[in-house]
Parts: C-alpha cells; structure tokens; sequence
C-alpha cells in the first residue's frame, strides 16, 4: 500500500553550511583511494581516511564514543534518553576501482572543477560519510545533544558485500543488545526520468531491496584434440544451458515495494495511466508486461537472469575438459535462493551440469511506509525538494542496509542526491562527479533529519 499524503513540515533552525569546506573535504577523501581490498585496495588507504575525517570533523568525532572496527569506524553519539530506541545512520568507505583512462579528471583527484567535484566515491559514497559527518559536526558544534543515542556505522567493504564491514558492525551491535527504530542507509535517490509523463523529480526511499543469488554451472568432457570431436562437448553443453536460463526468466509480479511504487507514482499520471495504475487488481498484467519491457522497470517486477562471466579452453585444437559459467540472480521480494536454483536446474534440464551456489542471500524485509520514521524522511525531503513525488520503492543492487535488518524495526535507503539517467551512468563509471550545490543540500538534508530524529 502507498503511505498517505505528507503533511508539510518547516526545517527547523539550522547551522550555516561552508559550501566550500564540504567541497574540499569530499575532495580530499576522494584523493584517498579507499578500493575494495580484495578488488586491489590498501588497508593503509582506510586508515589515512580515518585520520582525515578525525581532522576535519574533530567536534563529532570528540562528542561520540568511538570505535574502529577492522577498518571501519563505529560512532555513538550518546542521547539524553537511553530508554529510547537509538537511530542508525550508515554509509561506506571503499569505492570501487577506477580505470585511469578516459576521465576528465583523474579518478582519485579529487579535481574541484565547472561546479562539480570529480572523483571516484564522489557520490557512491563519499558523499554519504562527508555529508553525515559534517551534518553532525556542525550540530555538535551548535550545541545540540540528541536525546537518543545516535549511530554512525562506516563500513569499508559494501563493493564486495559487506561481510567484513557493515556485517561485523551490525553483529557487534546485535551483541550488545541494540534495536534501533530505523536505519537510513543509500539505496534510492531523487532521480528523474523515472518514468514518461513524470516530470518532477522522484524521491525512491528504498523499504527493501532485493536477494542475490550468483550460481556456478560446470560442464565435464573427456577433452582430447579438436579433429576428433564429439557430437557436443563441454562448451556446446553448457552453452546451451545458459541460453536456456537466459530464454526462460522467472515470471514477473507486481508486490510488495514495487506493487507500492507503481501505485504512488501511478497518481501523478495523466487520467487514462492513473486510472490503470489506480485498478491494479484488474490491469497488474498489462502492467508487469509494460514494465518487463525495458532493463531497468524489468528489475523491479521479475527475480533478473544475467549470463556474467563464461570460462573454458585452453587452445583452439583442444578440446575443452571442462567449462564453467556464471549466472546472476536478482531475486525479488517474495521469492527465495531454494526456490531460484529449482528453477535454475529445470531449465539446464541436464544432470551433467553442476550447478552450486558460489554467493546467495534472499531479499530483505520491508520495511514499513506507515511509521513516524518514514514520514520525518519523506517531510524532510519534501522540505528540501519542494517539487520532489516521494515514493516507497525497491532498490534492485545491494547495500550494507541489509546486514542492519536484524536489529532494526524498519531499515530505509535514500542518498539526497538528484540523478538524471546520465548521472545513473556514472556510477562506477567514468568521470563519476557531483555538484557542489547538491553536495551542500545533501548535507542539509543530514542536519535537518538529525535535529527531527534525534531531537
């Protein structure tokens, strides 16, 4: 169900932000090159990005009890009240690695130029941990003190899942007997071009996001030389059963988060479109064939097959012995890992096809529209993005949100940034950039939900 239509809400009183100080403070942790360790990083990286973030944010980082944790870093900032359930507000600091050919500006700069500041992590996330930071920094700085503890949870390995980082943070939490009412977490964002006939901006907080399932299929044959070939070998076998997953998707549905998005954006549509939208019960396959149609509106309404990597032979007069492919999954809300690798194996339909789970974690809970924590994120947005449709929806990769859903009542994705579709494409991509006015509202928004949340 789509929540219901939110009450306006004033900002309160807040400190003034230096644009120019948040600018070089992303800028120099973008410098930092915070890779992934195992895609190539260095733990020394972290280590120095600790150091910076303690220097420029020294009123935050001497108001929290402080913790580092691996190489993440786990911050209190103790409330007045420690009968209250404690917010959780999280981000990462690896970035993914970065080609250095074809930027305009070299990856780890951190170049302050035309607005923007360029770099990897400049929005996936440094821009969380810098816009966090500095939000309470200036906070503190102000005098104020929560009145419930607050928790900024850092984790540095969210590029390659997370189970080392914000795993180990929410077990520690877990451990010592923490429940929070919420966690804020990235996931969703303003975008726009979300779909035709929407021309204002779209804010996606994300109440869920969806499983993964990475399997590995491995074919065997006696190998041997080419001129003597069977009638099919272990490329031609296994080939074959990967164009059989890929032909044979999963079926669509329309539940959930994304049953709760389409409906919510389904009413800024023109009359014929929200009629449709507005009588789900009748025309939900019209719909889910629509959407089926494009990559990305696909995503939201079918558990996804991706065919990713394929690996076999050794020469070109040699019969492989073995070949090995791997296919993604990203499995809906409602679906599980059981029920995707039944489906896998009556697809290949062929016992000589192994087929094992490499990587596998079904989707998260939802979390709930109708709660006083959603409505302060959508209030503060609409406060911030007066022209902004919020809306409840499902975050199709994956983020630390979902190592938080174990202690947390209701677990919320949404990075304050607006992204038009040539801005989508940067992530993890080429000249991936942010501008320095949106950096400073993002900044804004952290401060203004604090002082709601923590008040």
């Amino acid at each position: 169900m789509a929540p219901p239509a939110i009450p306006t809400r004033e900002l309160p009183l807040l400190p003034e932000l230096d644009g120019d100080a948040l600018a070089d403070a992303l800028a120099e942790a973008v410098a930092i090159p915070t890779v992934s360790l195992p895609s190539g990083g260095d733990a020394a990286a972290f280590e120095q990005l600790h150091d910076m973030l303690r220097r420029r944010y020294s009123e935050i980082f001497a108001a929290c009890e402080v913790e580092n944790v691996g190489l993440s870093l786990l911050m209190r900032w103790p409330g007045r009240d420690a009968a209250r359930a404690p917010i959780i507000l999280t981000a990462h600091l690896d970035v993914v690695p970065a080609p250095s050919e074809g930027w305009t500006h070299a990856p780890f700069s951190g170049t302050q130029a035309d607005g923007f500041v360029w770099g990897r992590g400049t929005i996936d996330d440094k821009l969380g941990v810098i816009g966090l930071l500095a939000a309470a920094d200036s906070l503190a700085r102000s005098s104020f003190a929560p009145g419930r503890d607050v928790y900024f949870a850092f984790g540095y390995d969210e590029e390659v899942g997370g189970t080392d980082g914000a795993a180990v943070l929410a077990e520690r939490l877990r451990a010592r007997g923490v429940r929070a009412e919420f966690v804020l977490d990235e996931g969703g964002a303003l975008a726009l071009g979300v779909l035709p006939g929407i021309t204002r901006p779209v804010a996606l907080v994300g109440i869920a996001e969806k499983g993964f399932a990475t399997i590995e299929l491995v074919a065997h044959a006696e190998g041997g030389h080419s001129s003597m070939p069977p009638k099919q070998g272990a490329i031609g076998r296994l080939a074959r059963a990967t164009a059989r997953l890929e032909a044979s998707p999963l079926p669509t549905d329309l539940r959930g988060p994304s049953r709760a998005m389409v409906e919510r954006l389904g009413a800024e549509l023109g009359f014929g479109p929200r009629l449709v939208f507005a009588n789900l019960w009748l025309f939900a396959p019209a719909v889910r064939l629509a959407l089926s149609q494009h990559p990305a509106s696909n995503a939201i309404v079918r558990t996804t097959t991706a065919a990713t990597m394929f690996d076999a032979g050794t020469a070109a007069n040699v019969l492989a012995p073995s070949a090995q492919a791997v296919v993604n999954f990203r499995i809906l809300p409602g679906d599980t890992v059981a029920g995707v690798l039944a489906h896998a194996r009556a697809q290949v339909d062929d016992d000589t096809i192994e087929l094992r789970c490499v990587e596998c974690w079904e989707p998260s809970p939802t979390a709930r529209t109708e709660t006083e924590a959603f409505a302060l994120i959508a209030q503060t947005i609409a406060a911030l993005w007066p022209d902004a449709v919020v809306s409840p929806s499902l975050v199709v990769g994956a983020t630390d949100a979902r190592h938080y859903a174990a202690i947390a009542d209701d677990v919320y994705r949404f990075l304050p940034v607006t992204m038009a579709e040539e801005d989508r494409a940067r992530l993890h991509g080429i000249d991936e950039r942010i501008p320095k006015a949106v950096l400073q509202r993002a900044t804004r928004f952290y401060q203004a939900l604090l002082r709601a949340a923590a008040e």
